[in-house]
């Protein structure tokens, strides 16, 4: 059962949450942010005063576990997210039926943790923290 996606289908780089009994690649510690700028004039003698400039881009974050006893190829996944972030690829990302912000995402940065390397050196399980950020 797909869950959803992120990524560009054009561009073959798309990571596919899923569940099945051939594979699971979900996330966790889903975080939405959203808020906005404010900027702050000096008064002589007085609290500054503060003006609304607007909204901020929003972020969202999470982690994937890639883990080959779940059907993950860990360093295939990677290498599409990588990929993505180093071009700066603005990707839509959609969980359920549900597309997320009114804007594309970029990835912001990509914090990769190799948890288990076998004695080949091929990646077992590897612990991907990603943020993206609103693309404008």
């Amino acid at each position: 059962m797909m869950i959803g996606v992120i990524g560009d289908q054009k561009l073959n780089r798309v990571i596919t949450f899923t569940t099945s009994s051939d594979k699971v690649l979900t996330f966790d510690g889903f975080e939405q942010s959203s808020s906005v700028r404010l900027g702050k004039h000096d008064v002589h003698m007085q609290k500054p005063k503060t003006e609304f400039l607007g909204p901020e881009l929003d972020t969202i974050s999470f982690v994937i576990r890639l883990d080959v006893a779940f059907g993950v190829n860990p360093i295939e996944e990677i290498r599409k997210l990588y990929q993505l972030q180093k071009e700066g690829e603005a990707v839509s990302l959609i969980i359920g039926d549900r597309s997320y912000g009114e804007n594309l995402w970029t990835i912001k940065s990509l914090r990769q943790q190799y948890k288990q390397v076998d004695n080949r050196g091929n990646l077992l399980i590897a612990e991907l923290n990603i943020e993206l950020e609103e693309y404008v």
